[in-house]
């Protein structure tokens, strides 16, 4: 049901030649379904940061679109700049968004690295946390020697490469060398400060970052540096793990920032950075005022922010996930310096597909003015969605009352889970209401299919038992998915307020309607099918759905009825 997104973040060996940049950035938009979200030149690197997004096996598509229109374009012979490199496509990193995990999206690294070597004869190294050994995870060593000892390198039976010919022919030559990766997120992310002072800002960064600072004898600041046995600085470790920082005087705006690279956001997020640097600045006699997001940032960085803050204020977690991103936003002062669009900023909302019409965006009087309509859509299958929704709101309702009671402080917790259960049924039933009437109009596109030849027959036949056999499964899943967010208004008509104790029984109700409204569903569509054995099956399981919200009906009136 939720999409899998991967972020892929190309770095080619050309910087300067705008038309070239053009030509192989653009590439990536002829697949369906990826995102070209940035294009990144710099000349003095001679060097192009490309970014786009997408799910996986379009965007493994797309990465290797570009590697081949790369390595067509930049003549690895002919290359210069500051950075290292080597490869036209020097480093391919694959970084999970949404949905998936570093070990999946690895996977999906060398599928691409292995159809890179097969089909365009290009070799290379797996990096990070796609490695094949350990060696190989540094980046910096996979790339030693860079360009120009690729010809000693590919032939070192240590840095065989793990996909292409292993051997510096006269297409490699061209091309050079590619590295695949599969890598966590990186956020660029700058805090900013109630001051002027580069070098203030810049004691916060060696507090913070995990590197720290150099030791020295005597002063901090100014006392000779202390070096190891081999003459190398000897360094105080700062106090957060897979963060770069460095302070910097912002002329734009007029204040100081702190610039940090959290270059593993598992380890240390976007609100524990912040946070620390709130305390070391306050330790240091300054003040946070906010702070400012450098490109795009995942969703889930975002709603882990919130939680963060709402569980610091004793709040209850089980709010939507609009009112989550405001708490991101102003807890971490994302606004400080110039609005914050989340349309803008958050790559899922980027992605979000605006040209679709949803019944769940119309406004509630627009809902019902098109169900009335002529049109066959939406039926009691999305009206049953719906209504199992608005139980389940209810009940989430009465669970973040009660978390935010005055005098049930100490038993915010215990709401607040039963409030984030409610949000995941209500999210769950709501994408149903616009599925339900996906899942006929699949029945209606089947029934249009050809019939002009006995082949058209035989595959019209088989779209149309696949489409109602689907039709007859998403009912089925408002059934089961009402059915177990009454747990949710049970849970609050026993524990929560019992001012709100209609508000749980009216979540019941619904809930109970949802269940025998997509049970009438269910069954009206299942009689239509081939396969009598799923049929039977899903009837069966639907039956025992249905008595079962029987059954908690008549024990929730009966215990309001007592309790009232």
């Amino acid at each position: 049901m939720q999409k899998q997104l991967i972020e892929c973040v190309p770095n080619i060996s050309e910087g300067r030649d705008a038309d070239k940049i053009q030509e192989i950035a653009h590439i990536v938009e002829t697949v369906p379904g990826v995102k070209l979200l940035d294009i990144d030149p710099g000349a003095a690197t001679n060097r192009t940061v490309i970014t786009f997004v997408g799910e996986p096996e379009p965007v493994i598509e797309a990465a290797f679109l570009l590697i081949k229109k790369a390595s067509e374009l930049i003549d690895m012979r002919q290359h210069s700049g500051e950075h290292p490199r080597f490869g036209a496509t020097d480093v391919c990193p694959l970084v999970p968004i949404a949905n998936i995990s570093l070990e999946e999206t690895a996977q999906y690294a060398h599928k691409l690295g292995a159809r890179v070597g097969k089909e365009l004869g290009i070799p290379g190294y797996f990096y990070e946390a796609a490695a094949k050994e350990e060696k190989r995870k540094n980046l910096s060593n996979c790339r030693e020697g860079e360009y120009e000892g690729l010809a000693t390198k590919l032939v070192d039976p240590d840095w065989t490469p793990d996909f292409g010919p292993a051997e510096f022919n006269e297409r490699v030559a061209k091309t050079g060398v590619t590295a695949i990766a599969s890598r966590d997120f990186l956020i660029a992310y700058n805090v900013n400060l109630n001051s002027t002072s580069t070098r203030r800002a810049n004691a916060i960064a060696f507090d913070i970052r995990e590197r720290g600072r150099v030791k020295r004898d005597g002063n901090p600041i100014t006392g000779k540096k202390v070096l190891d046995k081999n003459g190398e600085p000897v360094l105080i470790p700062g106090k957060l793990k897979a963060v770069k920082g460095i302070g910097w005087y912002i002329e734009e705006y007029g204040i100081a920032q702190i610039s940090y690279n959290l270059t593993n956001v598992s380890i240390t997020p976007m609100h524990i950075a912040f946070d620390e640097t709130c305390k070391a600045a306050d330790r240091r006699g300054l003040r946070v005022t906010g702070s400012e997001l450098v490109g795009l940032v995942p969703l889930k960085a975002m709603l882990d922010a919130a939680d963060f803050y709402l569980t610091k204020q004793s709040r209850s977690l089980g709010i939507s996930e609009s009112e989550k991103i405001k708490i991101a936003v102003k807890s971490l002062g994302l606004d400080d310096l110039k609005p914050f669009d989340p349309k803008a900023r958050i790559i899922e909302y980027m992605l979000a597909d605006d040209s679709a019409d949803k019944l769940i965006d119309l406004t509630v009087s627009g809902f019902a003015e098109e169900t009335a309509s002529e049109s066959m859509a939406p039926g009691g299958g999305s009206i049953a969605a719906y209504v199992g929704t608005l139980g389940a709101a209810l009940g989430t309702m009465v669970a973040n009352l009660s978390a935010h009671k005055a005098g049930w402080d100490d038993k915010w917790e215990f709401y607040s889970k039963w409030a984030e259960k409610g949000q995941a049924y209500k999210d769950k039933l709501l994408f149903l209401v616009d599925e339900d009437t996906n899942s006929f109009n699949k029945i209606m596109d089947a029934f249009r299919l050809p019939k002009d030849s006995e082949a058209d027959v035989l595959a019209r036949k088989a779209a149309i038992e696949a489409a109602t056999q689907y039709a007859t499964e998403v009912p089925f899943q408002v059934m089961q998915t009402a059915l177990d967010s009454m747990e949710v208004m049970q849970a609050m008509l026993k524990d929560g307020l019992q001012s709100s104790l209609s508000d749980s029984a009216v979540g019941i109700l619904c809930a109970k309607t949802a269940v025998l409204g997509a049970y009438f569903n269910v069954r009206i569509n299942a009689k239509d099918l081939k396969d009598r054995d799923f049929a039977d099956n899903i009837l069966a399981r639907a039956e025992a759905i249905y008595q079962e919200a029987l059954t908690i009906e008549n024990e929730t009136i009966a215990l309001v009825n007592e309790k009232m």
